[in-house]
């Protein structure tokens, strides 16, 4: 058996055990799945996530095997992405750097968070802010450039 035909047959059962789950899911009803989970039996509902949770897996395993192997085999695209890797690595310093930590007291659920803690949040924000501008800065001057062609 090649591996297509291995890959539809998987497919095939995680896609029938999905149904399968869902009906169950289904037939037992919203109050009752609420009721069990107040009392911690999560059994009719974990079936289906171990399926989605597969198959998020397999997605992602066939992402990074195939971007990795394009990236051996067409060599000038290894070049730009690590030119853009480099980039929002420095972003994430910059950002990290930019953030200092906070000297405010945050709890969520009895836990208080601590500084190191703040300011990985801080740079996650800076981060995201830092990213915001420079895609819309790009999408301006893409616009612009349109425009006057």
């Amino acid at each position: 058996m090649d591996l297509h035909k291995i890959l539809k047959m998987l497919v095939g059962v995680l896609g029938l055990a999905g149904i399968i789950f869902l009906i169950r899911i289904i037939s037992k009803g919203d109050e009752a799945i609420k009721a069990a989970a107040l009392d911690g039996d999560t059994a009719i509902v974990e079936p289906m996530a171990i399926v989605a949770y597969i198959i998020l897996g397999m997605i992602l395993l066939f992402v990074v095997f195939f971007v990795l192997k394009n990236l051996v085999t067409n060599t000038g695209s290894l070049k730009s992405t690590l030119i853009g890797l480099g980039a929002f690595v420095g972003v994430l310093v910059i950002a990290y750097v930019l953030s200092g930590g906070d000297t405010n007291v945050y709890k969520y659920n009895g836990i208080e968070a601590t500084s190191g803690q703040s300011q990985m949040v801080g740079a996650g924000l800076i981060a995201f802010y830092i990213l915001i501008c420079a895609s819309a800065v790009t999408m301006l001057f893409s616009g612009i450039k349109k425009m006057i062609k």
